[in-house]
């Protein structure tokens, strides 16, 4: 008995000491997370514009969202969506818009998943050139206006 436990021992010391050299991903932590909604609400909110603004982690996974007083009741998942289209996709998702749009073979992107939003108003976030997550802005009058209160979020943060 004790010999087995030895030996079991001895055999997965080896493995737990290399899972603790495992390099850990890059990540969004929460308090940034939350630094840059808050950012994004503010600016959209100082030009008279009622948004909610959403944070997702690379995963796809919500971390904050933040609804204005008076946003209307769609824009959480408008944002959400924009966050999430951003993140999955690595890139701005006005530019994703455009990019279906100028080819019709790529209009299956719309169809890949039912929580992409392929609007203006989503950002990827990426610190230290690694993307860790999406911001996305939802209810001020137009998609670009969405996308700079969204920037304004990523810079309050230092992100790219």
């Amino acid at each position: 008995m004790i010999r087995n436990l030895a030996l079991a021992a001895a055999l997965l010391a080896p493995v737990s000491v290399a899972a603790q050299d495992l390099p850990t991903a890059p990540y969004l932590p929460l308090d940034m997370a939350a630094a840059a909604a808050r950012a994004a609400v503010d600016a959209c909110f100082a030009e008279g514009h009622n948004v909610s603004v959403a944070i997702v982690a690379r995963s796809g996974v919500t971390s904050v969202v933040l609804r204005a007083d008076n946003a209307g009741p769609h824009t959480v998942g408008s944002s959400i969506g924009k966050a999430f289209t951003s993140a999955s996709m690595g890139r701005d998702t006005a530019g994703l818009a455009g990019f279906i749009g100028e080819n019709p073979a790529n209009d299956g992107l719309r169809d890949m998943d039912d929580r992409l939003v392929i609007q203006a108003g989503g950002l990827p976030i990426r610190i230290g050139g690694a993307l860790v997550g999406g911001i996305g802005v939802g209810g001020a009058p137009s998609g670009d206006i969405d996308a700079s209160c969204a920037r304004v979020g990523l810079d309050a943060i230092g992100a790219e």
